[in-house]
C-alpha cells in the first residue's frame, strides 16, 4: 500500500511539517479521495492548538476537501473511481442510531470528524466512509467550492431549519469566512438581507455579495433602531456583542442563531424571548444529503467562496493568516 504524503502538526501549536503515513488496507465501506484542493478553516487552527481538547498528534488537518475518487471499497456505494467529490467536517457515523436513521448523521453521538483522531485533507489523499462523500456539481469550480463543505453548510443549514424564503428578513453578523457565504445564500433564498459588521470597509463587499443593507455593528443606535425587524439573525463571529440588543431586533417567532462561538457565556433576559416567542439557537454542519442540496443551490445561484490561493507547501502561511483573520474571505490549498 502506497504511503500518503501531507503536512502534519506534531504538538499543540506547532508548525505543520512534511509527514507520511501508511493508510493500511482500504476498508470495505470507505473510499480514497485524491485531493486537489483543501480549504483552511478556522477550526483547523483550533485543532492544531488543541483548543477543544480533542486533538491527537501527529495529525494532518483539513476538512474542506475536493478531489477525485481514486479507490472504492468493496461495500462502498454511490460513487465511482474518477468522480469529482467533496468531503466536509464529518467522515463517518454509526449508521444505526435514531439520528442516522433520520438522515441527520451529523447529530450522531459517534460521529467521526474528518481530521480528529484521523488524518485529513492537507495531504495528497484522504479516506472516509462513502456515505460522507458528496459529488460536486460540474458548474462549481473546485477552489471556490471547497469552503462550502464546512463554511457553506454551517450557514446554509440554519436557513433551511428556520424556513428562510422570499418573505424573510435575515441579518448576518460578521462578514468574514462564514458571513460572506451567509449573505449569498440568504440572497439566493430571496430574503431581504442586512449585513452587520464592525468594519465599515467591508460595506462594498457586503452589498456586492448579496446584502441589501449594511449596518455598522459598533453603532448601537443603528442596531437598536432595527427593533422588531428580523426573522433570523445569524451570528458568524467569535466575539462578544450586545446580544440583548440583537434579540430586540427580532420579529415575533424570530431566532438568533449562533454559528460562531463567542468567548463568554451568553446571558440574556428571558422576557423579550417569552413575550414575542423569540428563540436562541446554535447550529453546526448538516447531513450529507443537505450538503448535496446546498451544493446544488450554490451551482444554480452562483454562490461561491471568495478565496485566497496557497500551495500545500504554504499551509503554515495560510493557517497563520487565518488565525489573524487576514484572509478575504477563505484560504484554499492547491494540493495537486
Amino acid at each position: 500500500m502506497a504511503l500518503i504524503h501531507g503536512y502534519a502538526v506534531h504538538a499543540a501549536g506547532a508548525e505543520l511539517l512534511p509527514f507520511k503515513y501508511d493508510p493500511g488496507e482500504l476498508s470495505p465501506s470507505d473510499v480514497e479521495v485524491r485531493v486537489s484542493h483543501c480549504g483552511v478553516c478556522h477550526s483547523d487552527a483550533h485543532l492544531i492548538d488543541n483548543d477543544w481538547g480533542m486533538s491527537q498528534y501527529p495529525f494532518i488537518p483539513g476538512h474542506e476537501v475536493i478531489g477525485t475518487v481514486a479507490a472504492v471499497g468493496s461495500e462502498a456505494q454511490g460513487v465511482a473511481v474518477g468522480d469529482r467529490v467533496g468531503v466536509g467536517w464529518q467522515a463517518n457515523s454509526c449508521g444505526r442510531c435514531e439520528w442516522c436513521r433520520k438522515g441527520e448523521e451529523h447529530l450522531c453521538a459517534q460521529a467521526q470528524p474528518t481530521c480528529v483522531h484521523r488524518h485529513g485533507g492537507y495531504a495528497e489523499a484522504v479516506r472516509v466512509n462513502a456515505r460522507f462523500v458528496v459529488k460536486i456539481p460540474a458548474a462549481l469550480e473546485s477552489e471556490s467550492a471547497a469552503p462550502l463543505l464546512c463554511g457553506g453548510i454551517t450557514v446554509y443549514s440554519p436557513m433551511r431549519t428556520y424556513g428562510v424564503n422570499p418573505s424573510s428578513k435575515v441579518g448576518v453578523i460578521g462578514i468574514g469566512g462564514l458571513g460572506h457565504l451567509a449573505l449569498q445564500f440568504a440572497r439566493a433564498f430571496g430574503a431581504e438581507v442586512t449585513a452587520f459588521s464592525s468594519s465599515p470597509a467591508k460595506e462594498e463587499d457586503a452589498l456586492a455579495m448579496g446584502a441589501h443593507h449594511f449596518v455598522n455593528a459598533r453603532e448601537s443606535k443603528a442596531v437598536n433602531g432595527l427593533a422588531g425587524s428580523f426573522d433570523l439573525i445569524l451570528s458568524t463571529i467569535n466575539a462578544d456583542q450586545d446580544w440583548a440588543g440583537y434579540v430586540n431586533t427580532l420579529r415575533p417567532h424570530g431566532a438568533l442563531c449562533f454559528v460562531g462561538v463567542p468567548p463568554k457565556p451568553v446571558a440574556l433576559p428571558a422576557f423579550p424571548l417569552v413575550s414575542m416567542r423569540r428563540s436562541i439557537c446554535g447550529s453546526g454542519i448538516g447531513s450529507p444529503v443537505q450538503i448535496a442540496e446546498m451544493l446544488d443551490v450554490a451551482a444554480r445561484h452562483g454562490v461561491k467562496a471568495k478565496v485566497e490561493h496557497f500551495r500545500l507547501s504554504e499551509a503554515n502561511q495560510a493557517v497563520k493568516r487565518v488565525r489573524k483573520s487576514q484572509v478575504r474571505y477563505r484560504a484554499v490549498l492547491a494540493v495537486s
